[in-house]
């Protein structure tokens, strides 16, 4: 594949160091090589910038710096970014090695579109143990919105012209940024999936956004999608009330044991 094509990846990081020199390296060692890499540490104070350091003659631009937050991480690298895709990587996730080759040529057949995802998403725990692997297949925004707003954003990547007509990522937003990205974006353009196999790994560990803030993180959606008139009765909103009381009476069951 001629690869006159570049794709800039934003790896936002805050005190990960035991994790992000893995994602580094699913970075670097993709088998597409036109890559703008762009790393951005919210100041850590940890081991992190150590390990950034060793790769740091391979990293295009590297931010050390206090931020307001993950969301203004990735908008600083997306402010930085040159390629004709971009998408973001967090510093505990991975991409596999032909990621970012199989959405170029995802790509390539559908350059008009917005927004290009892996459908099959690989589950991994702390220690890197595969736990599963999840499906996610997106039609339209509709669909997104109403039906189901679960969305694979490890391994996507988003046509920039586009992103730049939309504003980045919603600052504001600490844990439903990607979705209320795709949703802005699915309004100035459709979106294509890959299916062959898992192009990211998504870590779920104790002490990860998505185990740490279960109840913010339910009611941070359910205010994205009312906030682009999801119906309260749509299966997306009910969906989100009953793993909302399933978290409740999970609570209130431990405390009482």
């Amino acid at each position: 594949m001629e690869e006159t094509i570049k794709v800039s990846i934003i790896t936002p990081s805050y005190n990960q160091g035991q994790f992000i020199e893995a994602t580094i390296q699913s970075v670097l060692n993709q088998s597409y090589r036109n890559i703008q890499y762009i790393v951005v540490d919210g100041g850590s104070t940890d081991n992190t910038m150590e390990i950034v350091e060793r790769y740091r003659d391979r990293i295009d631009i590297v931010i050390h710096e206090k931020d307001k937050g993950q969301s203004d991480a990735i908008n600083k690298g997306f402010r930085l970014a040159t390629g004709t895709l971009a998408g973001w990587i967090n510093s505990d996730d991975l991409l596999k090695p032909t990621c970012v080759e199989e959405i170029v040529a995802l790509y390539r057949q559908y350059p008009g579109e917005a927004i290009f995802y892996g459908a099959l998403l690989e589950i991994i725990d702390g220690s890197g143990k595969v736990k599963g692997v999840r499906k996610e297949l997106i039609d339209n925004r509709e669909t997104l919105l109403r039906q189901n707003y679960n969305l694979v954003q490890p391994g996507s990547f988003y046509n920039l012209e586009i992103m730049k007509s939309v504003g980045f990522v919603n600052e504001a937003i600490h844990y439903s940024m990607d979705l209320d990205l795709w949703l802005r974006l699915l309004q100035h353009g459709g979106i294509k999936a890959y299916q062959e196999k898992p192009l990211a790994s998504f870590r779920i560990w104790e002490e990860s956004k998505t185990s740490t803030g279960k109840r913010k993180f339910v009611a941070d959606i359910d205010a994205t999608l009312a906030r682009y008139k999801a119906p309260l009765w749509s299966p997306n909103r009910m969906r989100l009330k009953w793993y909302d009381l399933k978290i409740v009476m999970k609570s209130v069951i431990k405390s009482k044991a």
